[in-house]
């Protein structure tokens, strides 16, 4: 059947997540290392969309340590074949509905990541709980020349 399928990742979906991320080219690539980790350490924040066993879609997040009812999603990352489809919005669904705990949603996204945007402000629609939004990482933040990261803050949320 050709269904797209959302699940936790497994160890050896990292090689696929890393290739996804390295072709979407918009993303900092991080480390294959860093990849196994979120598909081990850090499975239960993150999920994996898969179209005929093929990874289409990868979003990692963790609890933040000192609010355990805070989901910080780190990376959205949909293949080009599959945009426009809610991929991501599901694949972030898919985290939520599997972690009863969760009242916040926090990530940072670039301003000219209008994808990502729109994907945070369709979940703050969903729930029917504000957004808010701050510069969370000025361009003095970083070394290399990177855009300002503004922070969305969805929340509270009604889970269940």
């Amino acid at each position: 059947m050709n269904e797209i399928i959302f699940s936790k990742p497994l160890k050896e979906n990292a090689k696929d997540i890393y290739n996804l991320i390295k072709r979407g080219g918009v993303l900092d690539l991080n480390s294959e290392y860093l990849y196994l980790l979120q598909c081990t350490h850090f499975s239960d924040t993150c999920s994996v969309a898969t179209f005929n066993d093929e990874i289409i879609g990868f979003v990692s997040g963790y609890l933040l340590p000192n609010k355990n009812d805070t989901l910080f999603i780190w990376q959205v990352a949909v293949d080009e074949r599959f945009r426009g489809q809610n991929i991501a919005f599901k694949t972030i669904m898919n985290i939520f509905n599997s972690n009863e705990n969760i009242k916040y949603i926090l990530s940072t996204v670039s301003p000219s990541n209008k994808p990502s945007q729109r994907v945070f402000e369709k979940l703050a629609n969903h729930f029917n709980t504000k957004i808010e939004n701050e510069t969370a990482f000025s361009l003095e933040d970083f070394l290399n020349s990177h855009e300002i990261e503004v922070q969305y803050l969805i929340g509270p949320i009604n889970n269940k």
